[in-house]
């Protein structure tokens, strides 16, 4: 009797344990899950416990973890996807675009200027008009605009207003005076100062040059600041933007957006994660106190740095073997920061020594070999490691440097929107050849090289859907190539998916805490109007973000 008793007490014991499962925070049913974990690539449903992911299957098994107070979001059958995860961002400068003049889409030098003088007059005279984001690719003829047209609207406000490859600005005659550019002015190293027939500064300035004009624009307040992060969140969450490598662009201050991060953090407003790359030129910074790459918490990391080797292809100032077809006389600009070559070769190796992440821009065909060559000598320098080199754009390849990227493991962190974009116009700068090896995803998967997928935000639109149409249709944004520039460069959609994030989350070293619907990650996922995977190619552009969910909480889309 006493065993029986023992057995029945054991009985009981057991069921209450049973019992004391805690219940899911968190159920998501009904759904058509596409993990990107390629073990279980498809489910159902997915059950959250904190902000942790901690069932993954049918809606039977899932909703086992069901309780009281768990909050059930039926899906009605829509596509739930990991958090897009952007590789590279320019966030604050994205923030402060949204509350800027919009240029981009001017279809004309006379459009352009009326924007300009219609903001100058809501504007007081210690304001600066910033941001534009001009392209004059778009207007007929496609010339650089001067200040002469600018001038006469705005007479007492200083602007600067930048290309939509953040490589080149104009200013106008106020804020050349403040910067002190004159016709004796110097182009400094990796720059250009535009000149006339006079030798006069017709207000366009490229690459380093920039600087004269940026060190004399007022700093931003810290309020100003939370406020252009707060206002870029909102905007990345209605996107189903879940995460965000923030790269340095030279002249954004990247310690005081890190201030401003860690203060929205701990406020509770921080609704995506970041990793911030300062730049490579700090690197004492980091190394002084010990960081190492991905440092910080699953909202806050650091231990990256951003370095530049080239400019742009829309401004003519990245850096190739061979001069531009439009422009013999010039292959572009090496940075400031790649000379010396040798100044270069030093920040890499004592930041690869301090266990940082090194990220380099390079864009034109020289600058990625010379990347790739100082990346090479790091890694003979101080053996084989898991340094997840990044080369940032990566867009004008040399034939012979795609088997050196997959024997680096250099990641690719390339911007497919820029090509849908760059497509329109590309080959009459570079060529048929050279463009053939532009944005040349499929031969990077083909060789074995890792894709981490970004927008380049403020450059591009932050929006995921956009991104994924460009890389899997390759229809330029002039509807001139419906079947594709360079088509044999098509992604599939999974392919897309995967790059957009598990690619970027190894990119970032975090591609065990998030990238996948997997249990025991991070709960950041994405509900969408529409099948990916089943719709036409060319409708992947209007999807939409029904929720956005980021740390088991709904940051976007909140149920009624």
């Amino acid at each position: 009797m006493r065993i029986e008793r023992l057995f029945a007490v054991f009985i009981i014991a057991i069921a209450a344990v049973a019992q004391s499962k805690p219940a899911a925070d968190l159920i998501i049913t009904h759904a058509k899950v596409w993990s990107v974990d390629q073990a279980h690539p498809s489910a159902q449903a997915v059950a959250v416990l904190g902000d942790r992911i901690v069932a993954v299957g049918s809606a039977a098994d899932v909703d086992a973890w069901r309780g009281p107070h768990t909050h059930v979001l039926n899906a009605g059958g829509k596509l739930l996807l990991p958090g897009f995860n952007d590789a590279h961002v320019h966030f604050v400068m994205g923030g402060e675009q949204l509350e800027s003049v919009q240029l981009n889409d001017a279809t004309s030098p006379e459009e352009f200027a009326g924007r300009i003088a219609e903001r100058a007059g809501k504007t007081s005279k210690e304001e600066w008009i910033r941001g534009g984001n001009w392209d004059e690719t778009k207007w007929n003829p496609a010339t650089l605009p001067t200040k002469e047209l600018i001038d006469k609207l705005t007479p007492n406000t200083a602007v600067f207003v930048v290309r939509y490859d953040g490589h080149m600005g104009l200013a106008n005659s106020v804020a050349l005076r403040l910067a002190g550019i004159t016709a004796q002015t110097p182009d400094p190293p990796g720059g250009v100062i535009v000149r006339d027939a006079q030798g006069n500064p017709t207000g366009i300035l490229k690459d380093a040059a920039t600087e004269y004009v940026n060190r004399v624009i007022p700093p931003m307040s810290h309020e100003q600041r939370l406020r252009t992060i707060r206002h870029a969140l909102a905007h990345a969450a209605s996107l189903g933007v879940t995460s965000i490598a923030d790269m340095n662009d030279e002249y954004s201050d990247s310690y005081a957006d890190i201030e401003a991060y860690s203060e929205l953090l701990e406020q509770g407003e921080l609704t995506a994660r970041v990793y911030v790359a300062p730049s490579i030129s700090d690197w004492p910074d980091q190394a002084k106190i010990g960081l190492r790459h991905a440092f910080g918490s699953s909202y806050l990391r650091v231990g990256a740095l951003k370095g530049f080797a080239d400019g742009s292809l829309g401004s003519r100032t990245a850096y190739f073997f061979e001069p531009f077809d439009d422009d013999p006389s010039n292959r572009g600009l090496l940075r400031a920061q790649m000379q010396p070559l040798s100044a270069m070769r030093e920040r890499m190796m004592r930041a690869d020594a301090s266990g940082l992440q090194v990220s380099m821009h390079a864009i034109g065909d020289q600058a990625i070999s010379m990347v790739l060559d100082l990346y090479s000598e790091v890694e003979k320098s101080h053996g084989a490691g898991d340094r997840r080199f990044r080369i940032e754009h990566a867009q004008h390849m040399a034939a012979k440097d795609f088997d050196r990227f997959r024997q680096l493991h250099v990641i690719a962190s390339v911007q497919p929107t820029h090509a849908i974009d760059d497509g329109r116009w590309a080959e009459t700068r570079i060529g048929h050849d050279r463009a053939s090896r532009t944005y040349a995803f499929r031969t990077f998967l083909n060789h074995g090289v890792r894709l981490a997928f970004g927008t380049d935000w403020e450059v591009a639109p932050l929006d995921p859907m956009l991104t994924i149409y460009a890389a899997v249709t390759r229809a330029t944004l002039d509807g001139k190539r419906p079947g594709g520039w360079f088509p044999e460069q098509k992604l599939t959609v999974p392919e897309a998916v995967e790059a957009y994030t598990m690619g970027s989350a190894y990119a970032e070293f975090q591609d065990k805490e998030k990238g996948s619907i997997t249990p025991g990650k991070l709960a950041d996922m994405v509900l969408v109007s529409d099948d990916l995977f089943t719709i036409a190619p060319a409708k992947i552009r209007e999807v939409k973000v029904l929720k956005t969910i980021v740390g088991g909480k709904i940051v976007f889309g909140q149920s009624p």
